[in-house]
């Protein structure tokens, strides 16, 4: 991943058009270093996720252009590269498989980030329904030693129309369904990066289940 690596953090410190536009050789090479990446993820997750389809892995990759129309921040390119993969791609509502590369800041995931309000209430009602599965999957030893927390903000108050007085209230008041996993760049560039990936992504299959599983149910 050497090449992606050191694209992106010479990018970080030459965000500017012209830099780019001469160094559009060393994206592409990167680019290609992702798309394979991602290709080879998707072939493993297969293994054990039979939502994950044969797919494209360049479907998969987010673009490197930011769209700066509403931002303050006009640089013109995101200084990482990421891929999710789930059923349809990069552009796909349901929980997947997220890689993260950036100098210092890379990381796994998945589940879902600030997903539609019919897409997370679907997520609530199934928490509300089925909690004890839900927690089951989140508080495994394994889960736990890759994704300890759900990320993302969460209500201060119960969301509108549950239940304030039920028992797992606060897992209701969360915004995303969403879980991390930090790479070092150590391991990033190391020989360790497919096994790790795989393994921790192995473990969060169940809760991307758990979750398409409530898609499926309640939209």
């Amino acid at each position: 991943m050497k090449i992606l690596f050191d694209f992106l953090t010479e990018l970080r410190e030459n965000n500017n058009r012209e830099w780019f536009n001469e160094n559009r050789k060393h994206y592409n090479e990167a680019k290609e270093q992702m798309i394979f990446l991602t290709d080879l993820m998707i072939q493993e997750i297969r293994k054990f996720d039979p939502e994950i389809a044969p797919m494209n892995a360049k479907d998969c990759l987010f673009r490197i252009f930011r769209d700066v129309r509403f931002s303050k921040d006009k640089s013109p390119y995101k200084t990482n590269m990421g891929s999710y993969i789930a059923p349809g791609g990069r552009k796909s509502t349901k929980a997947g498989y997220y890689i993260h590369i950036e100098p210092e800041a890379s990381f796994l995931g998945g589940g879902v980030w600030c997903p539609q309000p019919d897409v997370l209430k679907a997520i609530r009602y199934e928490i509300f329904d089925n909690a004890e599965d839900f927690k089951n999957i989140i508080n495994n030893k394994d889960f736990k030693n890759y994704y300890k927390n759900i990320e993302g903000d969460k209500l201060k108050l119960a969301p509108k129309g549950f239940d304030k007085e039920f028992e797992d209230i606060d897992l209701l008041k969360y915004k995303s369904y969403a879980f991390t996993t930090p790479l070092t760049d150590d391991l990033l560039l190391g020989s360790d990066l497919v096994d790790f990936s795989i393994d921790a992504f192995k473990k969060l299959h169940m809760a991307n289940k758990y979750i398409n599983t409530a898609l499926e149910k309640w939209l």
